[in-house]
């Protein structure tokens, strides 16, 4: 699953190439929104709340309650923009087959120019009135990529009282709770754990300073924001050295050479639903509340198994 950086850049792809333009088509191939006509609306803007994606779009006349083209990428969600896909780690940006198509949009703004935005595999596609977001997005926490995160509007402390609040459950779990802050995703959940020396069942309450982590989270998001290949080893380990353990089951530590192991965490809070995969460093992620034993699948012949589709 993409992770927020992935999603905000998406956003801005979309917001520069539709912002101010009016919509000359507009098909919406999902039931409940197949039928709307938004010929004529103006695209206001395309903005990110946490992995969310929200479309804003003004009527053309006075009137109608200007609406938000919601969708989520969920696993395999792209938007291609004038013919081209994102370029993304989290993505196969490859062609797409028509049927998948979920959102086509055409656009023309005032000098004439034109562009063409179509949504392959996005999920959720909703369309509300901008003033009822709250009822898909309101649940969130603090969005790591809000652009006021640093202008003292308390999104920072929140994140750390939402995280502090369950001093028992698993750190890998509380991460990916997109109730306690919101942007990251199996990466990230894997790559701060180990920044912090954490294994990921490891209880929330052995993080420490819960603020340093809140920090770190929000750091990496910021500074990869803009990149199309993800790093959080700071882009000096060479070629292929850009993530310290996510999807390196079987090779070495970059810290200790100890060899990365792939196991899986479930949250018993949901029913029915299939753990999520995780990899960390059993020797630098042996702190206090690591458990001796996780389920794993050992890599064959000394090879990394292939990358699940659950990111």
């Amino acid at each position: 699953m993409p992770e927020g950086d992935t999603v905000a850049r998406q956003c801005r792809i979309l917001h520069d190439a539709l912002a101010g333009a009016v919509l000359t088509t507009c098909d919406l191939r999902v039931p409940r929104a197949a039928t709307a006509d938004l010929v004529g609306w103006r695209v206001a803007e395309v903005r990110p709340r946490g992995k969310h994606l929200l479309m804003r779009l003004l009527p053309p006349a006075p009137g109608p309650a200007p609406l938000t083209l919601h969708t989520h990428l969920m696993m395999d969600g792209i938007w291609h923009v004038n013919g081209k896909a994102l370029r993304s780690s989290d993505t196969s940006a490859g062609p797409r087959p028509a049927d998948t198509i979920r959102v086509l949009l055409t656009a023309r703004h005032e000098d004439g120019r034109e562009a063409r935005a179509i949504a392959y595999d996005v999920k959720q596609v909703r369309l509300l009135r901008t003033a009822d977001e709250g009822s898909l997005v309101g649940h969130l926490g603090p969005d790591l990529l809000d652009p006021t995160w640093d202008e003292n509007t308390g999104l920072r402390e929140r994140a750390i009282v939402n995280l502090a609040a369950e001093p028992d459950r698993p750190l890998g779990l509380a991460l990916l709770d997109q109730r306690n802050l919101a942007g990251i995703g199996n990466i990230y959940r894997s790559e701060l754990c180990f920044l912090r020396r954490l294994h990921p069942a490891a209880p929330s309450s052995a993080a420490g300073d819960l603020g340093e982590l809140v920090d770190l989270a929000h750091r990496l998001l910021v500074l990869n924001q803009d990149r199309s290949v993800r790093v959080t080893t700071g882009g000096m380990l060479g070629r292929d050295g850009d993530l310290w353990v996510y999807g390196r089951g079987g090779k070495q530590c970059r810290r200790c050479r100890t060899r990365i192991k792939r196991g899986e965490l479930a949250d018993p809070r949901l029913e029915g639903t299939e753990a999520r995969v995780l990899w960390f460093c059993p020797r630098c992620q042996a702190g206090p509340g690591a458990p001796v034993t996780m389920p794993r699948r050992e890599p064959v012949h000394g090879r990394a198994p292939a990358r699940r589709r659950d990111r």
